[in-house]
């Protein structure tokens, strides 16, 4: 009990530090990483969900015929852009994440939406420790599976240039192998690829060549919710745009005992933060207006106001590079 009273008089809680101090700092320890290229996995049960608002056309293909059943879809605009969304662990194509993906990308005119239900590989059915280890064992297969599908798109006529990849958490982690395996095939980079709060446990420690990185991609932005909690600390992208303070995020609050009884929720919150402000920037072109700044405490004070600023969010004009900090302060997104 004496240790518990100087854990709390010790400690100051914001929701930040329930992940560095908290249960479930201590849980996200004892995960076992693996990260291995050499045990062959089969991810054919991936399924690939393709979606045309414009004309009210959705299919869905495993992950093996993908290509394809796109390539051979009626009236398919080659030039238009294509967004494909990569979610993370217990990800699933019904969940809500997924539905808000697609009603930010419904309206994007000259666009198609592609969402990744790797559901079959990552979900939490051996409870989560487990099911968590088992999905990062997952991680480059996956990866390499949907580059081979854009591969296949590629082929069929499909530039490198009109092809995004979102992804989430350990989704944001597999689409470091998507890029990878993507330029080894064609000797080409996919245009763009977002990380949304890539996943930190089994990552922020490993080698560089496990993770989303600059130079998979043409142009790689990394967004930081969660850093040290759910999501990584790392800086990995051309630009990495740490959200409010990258650690913690508003309406994210914790208990009158934090760390005890809603860490793991308010862990939860903060990593999915980068997902709705993200997709709540689709419907505005203003986006985020994001300062080059080196610490938190330079933004917050106005010691960046006259730095290189840019904008962050769906309408990031992608030629900004370095570290820069936004406040959500005043965007509405739930």
């Amino acid at each position: 009990m004496l240790i518990f009273y100087l854990f709390l008089t010790c400690v100051s809680f914001t929701s930040a530090s329930l992940e560095r101090y908290g249960p479930l700092s201590i849980a996200l320890r004892m995960v076992k990483c693996e990260h291995r290229r050499d045990l062959d996995l089969d991810v054919s049960g991936i399924d690939v969900y393709f979606y045309d608002f414009q004309n009210n056309v959705m299919e869905s293909f495993p992950i093996n015929e993908a290509a394809q059943g796109i390539l051979a879809i009626k009236d398919l605009d080659k030039v238009k852009k294509f967004f494909m969304f990569v979610g993370g662990f217990k990800s699933h194509i019904n969940k809500n994440t997924e539905e808000r993906v697609r009603q930010a990308f419904s309206h994007v005119p000259n666009s198609y939406l592609i969402i990744i239900d790797h559901s079959a590989y990552t979900n939490d059915r051996q409870g989560k420790k487990k099911s968590y280890e088992r999905s990062v064992k997952y991680v480059y297969y996956i990866g390499k599976q949907l580059a081979q599908m854009l591969v296949g798109l590629r082929d069929g006529g499909i530039s490198p240039q009109n092809i995004h990849c979102i992804g989430h958490s350990l989704g944001s982690q597999m689409l470091g192998h998507v890029g990878e395996k993507f330029f080894e095939a064609t000797g080409e980079k996919i245009s763009r690829i977002t990380a949304l709060d890539p996943a930190g446990p089994c990552f922020q420690n490993s080698l560089i060549h496990e993770q989303i990185r600059s130079g998979v991609a043409e142009y790689v932005e990394v967004y930081h919710c969660n850093a040290g909690g759910l999501g990584t600390t790392s800086v990995l992208g051309d630009i990495d745009f740490f959200v409010n303070k990258g650690e913690s995020q508003p309406k994210c609050g914790t208990s009158l005992i934090p760390g005890i009884i809603d860490s793991s929720f308010s862990a939860k919150c903060n990593h999915k933060t980068c997902v709705t402000m993200w997709m709540a920037s689709v419907a505005h072109p203003e986006g985020y207006k994001a300062y080059k700044c080196d610490k938190y405490k330079h933004f917050k004070g106005g010691m960046c106001s006259l730095n290189d600023r840019t904008i962050a969010g769906f309408w990031n004009p992608g030629n900004a590079t370095g570290v820069y900090y936004f406040s959500t302060e005043g965007h509405k997104f739930s």
